[in-house]
């Protein structure tokens, strides 16, 4: 279900801006590591403590939006929900693989109560606008 232009996008080293919802149904946004782990999207966090662990935890409904790090102009939106969630050494070592692709070293903390979620996708969309970036 998900564009190939945008499956490369996610793959490459650019940041996922992830929404999940609050528990009043408003949205809460944050940007941060995303990959592809077979068909699914996969973001991590840190502790269930965390902001994102309690939305998904609640509703595992999420919105990701990507741009182009080297093109703002390319980029795309996907819908989707947890498929599934991993945690302790199997988690950690997806955050390796995702903090290889961003800094070049492993994930620096290991703390065991980190979680991956891996999301299907329910709807994607790419886009890319015929500008070219040149800030002033």
């Amino acid at each position: 279900m998900i564009d190939e232009r945008l499956r490369d996008l996610i793959e490459r080293a650019n940041y996922v801006h992830v929404a999940t919802l609050m528990p009043d149904g408003s949205p809460s946004s944050v940007a941060m590591w995303g990959g592809m782990e077979g068909d699914f999207v996969t973001i991590f966090t840190g502790g269930p403590e965390s902001r994102k662990a309690k939305n998904l935890a609640r509703d595992g409904r999420v919105a990701i939006s990507i741009i182009d790090f080297e093109n703002p102009y390319r980029g795309g939106q996907l819908r989707g929900h947890v498929a599934e969630t991993r945690h302790g050494a199997e988690a950690l070592e997806a955050m390796d693989r995702l903090s290889v692709k961003y800094t070049g070293e492993p994930f620096p903390w290991r703390a065991d109560q980190g979680t991956q979620y891996l999301i299907e996708v329910d709807w994607s969309h790419y886009a890319e606008l015929g500008f070219t970036h040149a800030p002033a």
